[in-house]
């Protein structure tokens, strides 16, 4: 797959551009472009890692990881997002302290710095753009918002430089902040439903429920449980009560799971009056008990 290669060329071209920056803002005194080098730096950091991670998540499942490496994708993303939720706090801690004690800018010098800024970026935003995995989604996202703090930057260096009013500079690095800001919150939010196996999203129990009941032969079905290893690969588990040949009902289920995205399942057969080993049996989002006790 080109997902690792590309995400190298991203942290290379990230990289290398932070530093390159972070000497340019502290020249121009610009405090937008500084905060930008912040961000820059952490989405290096993270992609950097994101780079790793990505490369072990596509491993094969063996032994110790029988759900395979998919998780370690995510886990990247997590990490990257931490970093920019610590950027984007200080990056307005920067910008309020600015405020308070405006400075000098060099107007010439940012708007030469944001147009290379944002030419490098649009480069590196080109080679992760069709990424699938949570993680390069989050790598994209990176590479799309620093276009937009570039450009938002320009433009801010352009206005102060007719207009001479320096608040424009801490107000947009603030406005930036934001922004990343609540992106990160929303993909830890998808990152932390991943980890605590929460049902994915398009999937409801109360449907799949539904439609393999309907299916012809299945007198019933319990103890679902659907979970999502990276927000792709789906996996269910569940128990169905039949007298019918357990080779076509396999295959009919499989097949219904199949058309809720559902990659992956493990069925439990039971017969009709077969005694159900778990204790919560009757506690299984339907109205009736599914145990039939024989004594």
């Amino acid at each position: 797959m080109q997902t690792d290669k590309n995400i190298l060329i991203a942290f290379m071209l990230n990289f290398a551009f932070s530093v390159f920056e972070c000497v340019g803002g502290i020249f121009t005194g610009s405090v937008a472009i500084v905060s930008d080098a912040i961000h820059d730096m952490g989405d290096a950091v993270s992609i950097g890692i994101s780079y790793f991670l990505e490369k072990k998540s596509k491993q094969q499942p063996d032994e110790n990881y029988t759900y395979g490496y998919a998780r370690y994708s995510v886990f990247g993303s997590v990490i990257t997002t931490v970093i920019l939720l610590f950027g984007s706090i200080m990056v307005i801690f920067n910008a309020v302290n600015r405020i308070i004690n405006p400075v000098e800018i060099d107007y010439n010098g940012m708007i030469v710095f944001a147009i290379i800024g944002t030419a490098v970026n649009i480069a590196a935003a080109f080679f992760t753009r069709d990424g699938t995995s949570l993680n390069q989604k989050a790598v994209n996202l990176h590479m799309i918002e620093d276009v937009l703090g570039w450009i938002v930057v320009l433009l801010g260096a352009i206005v102060m430089k007719f207009t001479d009013f320096t608040l424009i500079d801490p107000i947009m690095s603030i406005g930036v902040a934001v922004f990343i800001l609540v992106h990160a919150i929303t993909n830890l939010k998808d990152a932390m439903e991943l980890f605590l196996e929460k049902t994915p999203h398009g999937i409801t129990v109360k449907e799949i429920r539904e439609h393999i009941a309907r299916l012809d032969g299945i007198l019933d079905v319990h103890h679902i449980h659907i979970w999502s290893i990276d927000g792709q690969a789906h996996y269910a588990t569940m128990h169905i009560v039949t007298n019918a040949d357990a080779h076509q009902i396999k295959e009919k289920v499989r097949a219904e799971a199949q058309e809720h995205g559902i990659s992956h399942v493990t069925l439990e057969l039971e017969s009709e009056g077969e005694h159900c080993h778990e204790k919560n049996c009757s506690v299984t989002f339907t109205t009736h008990a599914h145990c039939h006790h024989h004594h």
